[in-house]
């Protein structure tokens, strides 16, 4: 029987820490197949951990954003509106002002126009949240990567982008974007936004906004659109600079017709417009682009119309070409064009310049149908017929001494008259006396309220007796048109028991000037009636001995200056009165 160890005997326990000899043959070995899927487990936990982490700060960081984020106000150079000239039936004259911009209230756009530019643009508009996270996402990888800038916006973002935030194509100002679109979608109405976008977004041919590009592409509002324009327009807003030379490029208006189909095409898809509306949708005519010779002497029309308005209004020029009015005119622009085209062929001597001014007033009223003040406002933005101080001569001829009123007093009395005084005049007499103030303005508007109405301005300048005395010395002047009389094939005797002008089949031009014989330095033309009075003027000049002066110079004899004038005049007067 074996006793128990003493404690001599007894084994010393090993230390802590220390491995007993050999005991690394007793651990299990772990394969590393399985150490591998232990370890991706670990770390897929993590990457899983710092990725809802990641998330949860992003959301967190948007959500913040989302709060601080504030709908900027619109960049004051995409809510400036010009101001539009108008003539007496309602055609484009021109405008004034930085930017050429009129806003109209989205009931003014009819339905099919807004629909033709969510087709071309954003059909899904009316249902997406004002973004479109595939044109982000693109927009974000081309500015990582430094790519091309990339487009596809909603038209939420567009009105954002060019009216609200500046044009630079960064991450942070895309981010911004996004951001100021979701937001302006959460607390505007769809109309607002696209009435916004309408109003700003730009169409080429210098308009901004549906207004003014209706007016420059097919010279109407945007309530007369019709369906193919309207497609039309709606197709220009994708690359406006190329597609602005449409009706005049063959290529550019090929390539944008193609365009025009395919969104009328995505508007017949949609319901907008009927498989009939489809079908009968013809491609439209353009204005030409850019414009022909006859728009550059339309600046002497607004030149007039402008300073009129301000004083009317009560304002400068400069408020008035910014204030977004509609000047409604006197002018009749195809007789203004038709004009133009008259007098173009009129030439100076060698070395000298001609110049030809045409006014026609309406007797009794004052308003001035025509205004012909230069060929070409960019070499000569001085106005001929408004400011030309032309050498009377014997123009006055046939007033003799009648005695004058206020405010033809001082008129005997000035050696250059200008045009539009004389033929002022001469409407008093037409008028059998009574002068009225010759105006351009008949009224001016703005957001669709009138703001100013004219108000014919008369007086009593001649008597009856003495106005009729002028129209007996007209028609019984030896230099009457021959021209006017020859085109009729008769010439009606005076009778002084009836009022001449009464008795004249046509009107009879009565033709003088300055200077005698060939030598002739200026020449007017006039002929009145009941319904309108034409003055013409001819008068030319040459450079004078000192720096950027002039001198009157002689008028060309070939044909003669008289013949000149009164021809012209006469064609004039037929367009007129026609």
């Amino acid at each position: 029987m074996h006793e128990p160890p003493t404690a001599q005997e007894t084994p010393a326990a090993p230390r802590r820490g220390k491995r007993p000899a050999g005991s690394h043959r007793l651990r299990l070995r772990i394969p590393l197949r399985l150490r591998l899927r232990r370890t991706r487990g670990r770390l897929l936990r993590r990457l899983s951990i710092a990725f809802l982490a990641l998330t949860a700060a992003l959301c967190t960081a948007a959500v913040v954003a989302y709060q601080l984020t504030e709908i900027p106000e619109p960049h004051p150079e995409t809510v400036t509106q010009s101001t539009v000239f108008i003539d007496d039936k309602g055609s484009y004259l021109g405008r004034r002002g930085p930017v050429d911009r009129q806003e109209v209230p989205l009931s003014q756009v009819p339905r099919y126009v807004q629909d033709a530019v969510i087709a071309a643009e954003n059909r899904s508009f009316r249902t997406d949240n004002g973004v479109s996270p595939r044109a982000v996402a693109r927009a974000v990888v081309a500015s990582l990567t430094g790519g091309a800038p990339q487009g596809g916006s909603t038209i939420t973002q567009q009105y954002v982008k060019n009216a609200l935030l500046s044009p630079e194509q960064t991450l942070s100002r895309k981010a911004r974007e996004a951001l100021i679109a979701i937001k302006l979608d959460r607390t505007r109405s769809k109309d607002e936004i696209l009435a916004g976008y309408l109003n700003t977004v730009y169409f080429g041919r210098g308009a901004a906004g549906i207004q003014a590009a209706a007016r420059n592409y097919f010279d109407v509002d945007t309530r007369d659109l019709t369906v193919s324009q309207a497609a039309a327009l709606a197709s220009i807003v994708n690359i406006p600079s190329y597609y602005e030379k449409a009706g005049s490029d063959p290529k550019v208006t090929a390539k944008l017709r193609d365009r025009w189909e395919w969104v009328l095409d995505a508007m017949a898809a949609s319901g907008s417009i009927t498989a009939k509306e489809r079908a009968e949708a013809a491609f439209p005519a353009f204005r030409f682009y850019p414009p022909g010779t006859t728009e550059g002497q339309r600046q002497y029309m607004i030149d007039v119309a402008a300073e009129e308005a301000a004083d009317r209004l009560g304002i400068t020029e400069d408020q008035l070409a910014r204030g977004g009015y509609t000047v409604h005119t006197t002018f009749d622009l195809a007789l203004q064009d038709a004009t133009t085209e008259l007098v173009k062929d009129l030439k100076g001597r060698k070395g000298t310049r001609l110049h030809t001014a045409v006014v026609a007033i309406e007797p009794g009223d004052g308003a001035v149908r025509l205004l012909y003040g230069g060929s070409d406002y960019a070499r000569q933005p001085f106005n001929d017929a408004v400011g030309g101080a032309v050498e009377a001569g014997a123009a006055l001829e046939p007033f003799g001494k009648v005695l004058f009123g206020t405010p033809l007093a001082t008129l005997p009395k000035n050696p250059a008259p200008t045009p539009l005084k004389l033929a002022s005049a001469y409407a008093t007499v037409a008028a059998n006396g009574v002068y009225a103030a010759p105006y351009t303005v008949t009224k001016i508007t703005r957001d669709g309220r009138d703001v100013y109405t004219a108000r014919s301005g008369t007086q009593r300048a001649l008597n009856e007796g003495d106005a009729f005395m002028v129209k007996a010395q007209m028609y019984g002047s030896k230099e009457s048109s021959r021209a006017a009389e020859a085109a009729k094939g008769v010439v009606v005797p005076f009778d002084p028991a009836a009022d001449p002008a009464a008795r004249k089949p046509s009107p009879v031009f009565f033709t003088a000037g300055a200077g005698g014989g060939i030598t002739r330095r200026t020449v007017w033309s006039t002929a009145l009636d009941s319904r309108l009075t034409l003055t013409l003027a001819l008068f030319a000049d040459e450079p004078g001995e000192k720096k950027n002066t002039t001198v009157p110079a002689q008028l060309p004899n070939d044909p003669p200056p008289t013949e000149s004038a009164e021809q012209t005049a006469t064609q004039i007067w037929r367009l007129a009165t026609a």
